[in-house]
This record gives C-alpha cells, structure tokens and sequence, in this order.
C-alpha cells in the first residue's frame, strides 16, 4: 500500500490517514498490519496515567520538551472522553500540547475512548503500532484519567508513570485496587502543595513493603506546570528502559504486549460475530427471547449455545 511506504519514510499526512483508518475498523487494516510488522520494536512506549486534573496532559507537554532537546521524534496519544452524540473525544488535550503543533518531529492525536472502561480505546494499540513504524523515537501514551481502573496501559507499553496530587484525597486508596500494582514510576504532582511530602512519603512507605525486584520504583515529586522535577522524571524513564532491556525484561513485555493484543483481537471479532449473529441468526434468537422472557437463565442458555456444536460452527465461520 502506497500509504504504508509514506508511513515509513515517516510522512506525518500519511499517518494520520492511516489511524483513521484503525479508528473506523477498515477492512484494509489487517494488511495495514501485516506490512509494517517487520518494522516494529524501536520505539519505547510510554504510559502515563492517573486522575483527571492531575496535570497528565502537562506533564506530556513538559516531557516532549526535553525528548525534542535531545532529537528524538516523539508520538502522543492523548486519550479523551467520548462526545455522547458524535463517538469523538471531547476535551482535546492537544490544546495543552500547542507549542509542538508546528514541529514535524511531534505527532500528536487525540483519541476518544469510544465506551472502554480500561482508559483506552481498543484502537490504541494499532496506532502505537502505526506510531513506531512511523520512527517515532518515543511514544506517550495519556490515559483518559478515569481512576483505579485504568490498567490497560499495563498491556501496551514499556514504562507506566502513575501520577498522584495531593488534591486528589485519599490516593493509596485509590490506587490500591489497580494503579499501584502497575507502576513502573510513581510521580506526585503538584508538590507545591502543603499535603505533598506527605503523599511522597506514603507511596514510599507502601512500596517498601513490596518485594525487592530488578526495579527500584521511584516516587518523583513534580511540579508541571512550574517545570519543576521534569528533568528528574525524565531521567527516570530512561534508567528503565535502560534496565528494561539489560534485565531481559523488555522482551518479556514485549511478548506480552503480543500476546495480549491477539487475544483482545480473538476477543472482539468473536464479539462482533456473535452481535451480528443474533441479529441474523433465528437459532441464537430464540434463545435471547427466552432469556428475555425468564424462561431461560442467561446461563443455561449460553451453556445451551457452547454445546451446540453445529451453532458454533455456523457462528464461527460467518
């Protein structure tokens, strides 16, 4: 495909075109994919999330300073909330990022999360595909910041920063659940607050009470918006990838970041099939009439459907 070569002689037009594509499920993707897979593996994909407010967006914003300092190209996916009405992402966090507009070594793209409740759309790990086929040195990936649930991150990139403020109340409560047990580097921002050396002394206080690892998780106090400990941070995130690649650890990641994404993508195309099925399909119909009318429980019936081979079959091969 002609767009595929723009991609990778790293013509921004031609990627932009192509994550369109990913967003809009083309049929050409699948090719999309298969082309640039030799391309793959140089970039170093990083994750960044927390609550919303939590200057996520700024801190992107302050990190690509200093990447673009060092002649790296850089990626950002900046992910937004879905417009109720149009499917798209509503807020635009690229507004925060306007200074990089006119530099052709950033490429920044809002995404909407389009109904994922993990804090990123399904689409996300195609276009950090697209992002380091198209030579981007470094991709930022900016969660949606919907809270402790958003542990996709964990499944799609090397480095994941957990941001906390002291705004944000009882933050080892909130991570507990999910947020603390992926981060790679913890950073507490907004550390002119009065509550701040406080905050960096609980998440500390937390993490020693983990097993000793091949990584030491730091807690960097920023302050964003000031500029203040970005250097720090973003030191941090190259000591990582440092460590990542001398322990073996970032092919291991790598291997689960592909095992992942084949079975997210098993996962949904049998979604969609079993979704037009049951619009087509008078078998499986009946069935969700039954449930419907509580005559049948829901797993009854769908234990009905698994041992139903010729159902699955004819499902199956639609």
């Amino acid at each position: 495909m002609e767009l595929v070569d723009q991609v990778l002689k790293g013509e921004n037009s031609a990627l932009a075109r192509l994550i369109s594509l990913v967003e809009n499920e083309s049929s050409h993707i699948p090719e999309v994919m298969k082309l640039i897979c030799p391309h793959l593996g140089k970039a170093h994909c990083v994750g960044i999330t927390g609550p919303p407010g939590s200057g996520k967006s700024t801190l992107v914003d302050r990190l690509t300073v200093l990447a673009r300092k060092q002649g790296l190209e850089v990626g950002i996916i900046a992910v937004d909330p879905s417009s109720p009405f149009t499917g798209g992402a509503v807020l635009g966090d690229r507004i925060r990022m306007q200074q990089h507009y006119l530099d052709p070594g950033v490429f920044i793209r809002s995404m909407a999360t389009r109904g994922s409740l993990g804090g990123l759309p399904e689409a996300a790990s195609s276009v950090i595909r697209l992002l380091d086929a198209a030579g981007k040195d470094i991709i930022m990936v900016e969660t949606v910041g919907v809270g402790q649930s958003e542990v996709d991150i964990m499944e799609k990139t090397d480095t994941v920063i957990v941001i906390q403020c002291p705004e944000s109340g009882d933050a080892i409560q909130t991570m507990k659940a999910g947020l603390f047990e992926i981060a790679d580097i913890f950073v507490v921002n907004k550390a002119d607050h009065p509550d701040a050396d406080k905050l960096v002394r609980d998440i500390q206080a937390m993490l020693n009470l983990r097993e000793p690892g091949w990584w030491d998780i730091p807690v960097i106090a920023t302050e964003a918006v000031n500029d203040v400990g970005i250097e720090d941070l973003y030191t941090q995130i190259q000591s990582h990838r440092q460590a990542l690649c001398e322990t073996g650890q970032l092919l291991q990641r790598r291997r689960l970041q592909r095992k992942f994404d084949f079975v997210r993508t098993v996962e949904r195309k049998l979604t969609h099939k079993l979704l037009k099925s049951v619009e087509q399909d008078g078998q499986l119909s009946v069935y969700i009439d039954k449930v419907e009318k509580g005559e049948l429980d829901p797993y009854s019936a769908a234990e009905e459907v698994l041992r139903s081979e010729k159902l699955l079959t004819d499902w199956i091969c639609q």
